[in-house]
């Protein structure tokens, strides 16, 4: 949506490369070491929200004073940075996607839409298993289960670690061609 509506100069296009260069595989593990921060700080999180929902209380009791105090009262505090991170993270994710396809569409003289269209086969994939820790944090959140947090997380990871490694590869090796087809640039 940023693309459609920010004005782009027609040589700070994102690619770095002629439009539509087959990459490297040092263009997957840089794409790959990209997505994996991104996956962390969102596991991260939900680390957080296992700590704060069930790590927290269990805690308290074995405390007293000002300790049990802030093991009582931590949850809101750690949902809070959960929120945040999270608000910071989706923030991150739009604003980067849209400024790159603004400018890489400028570059080229394309609808950013239709640009975003030959990039959805793998940035749908992409944005699904990174976010898939949240979505976890989400349903445990909903319905009280803080306690199987930590092992959601460790799937969520498992299963995102792998999809990004395949997005990352088409992104660098397929979606050149794709998008060659599509704007026949």
């Amino acid at each position: 949506m940023i693309a459609l509506i920010v004005p782009a100069s027609a040589g700070s296009a994102g690619l770095g490369q002629p439009p539509f260069a087959v990459g490297s595989l040092g263009d997957v593990v840089l794409i790959v070491r990209s997505n994996m921060l991104v996956l962390a700080l969102h596991a991260m999180a939900c680390v957080a929200g296992f700590m704060a929902g069930s790590s927290l209380p269990l805690q308290a009791e074995h405390h007293t004073g000002w300790v049990r105090f802030i093991h009582e009262r931590g949850q809101p505090v750690a949902m809070a940075f959960v929120v945040c991170a999270t608000g910071f993270s989706l923030s991150l994710q739009a604003y980067t996607i849209g400024m790159v396809a603004a400018a890489d569409a400028a570059a080229l003289h394309a609808s950013p839409a239709l640009l975003l269209l030959g990039l959805l086969p793998h940035a749908v994939p992409e944005l699904v298993a990174l976010f898939l820790p949240l979505a976890a944090w989400i349903a445990a959140s909903r319905r009280g289960e803080w306690e199987r947090l930590l092992a959601a997380t460790i799937v969520t990871v498992s299963l995102a670690v792998p999809t990004l490694i395949v997005c990352a590869a088409w992104e660098v090796y397929v979606a050149p061609h794709v998008l060659v087809a599509i704007l026949g640039n």
